[in-house]
């Protein structure tokens, strides 16, 4: 999926990343770029995980905890299923606000 950034700001076009999130924000995915998550997974595995968990495309997420201390992990809504994932590997998924 797209969402690479752009020289000119460098920031993604799909605005913000999952792992940026605060509890209760609410938003849209717009793309997967395992390039923005930190991983040690080969090269297209954090990408296909986010994928498999629901993250694609479109998909509605909900913030729903923050660990304590550190806000790391977070629990997250996926359309009707909840999860749990590392700030690190969330900051490889791309949101917008929802609408």
């Amino acid at each position: 999926m797209s969402g690479h950034p752009t020289p000119e700001t460098g920031q993604s076009p799909g605005g913000r990343h999952l792992g940026e999130l605060k509890k209760g924000e609410r938003a849209r995915v717009t793309g997967v770029d395992e390039r923005g998550g930190v991983t040690t997974l080969p090269e297209g595995e954090l990408e296909r995980r986010m994928i498999e968990m629901g993250l694609v495309e479109g998909s509605h997420v909900e913030v729903l905890h923050e660990a304590f201390p550190g806000r790391d992990p977070i629990a997250i809504r996926v359309n009707e299923h909840t999860l749990a994932l590392r700030r690190a590997e969330a900051r490889a998924v791309l949101v917008a606000p929802a609408t």
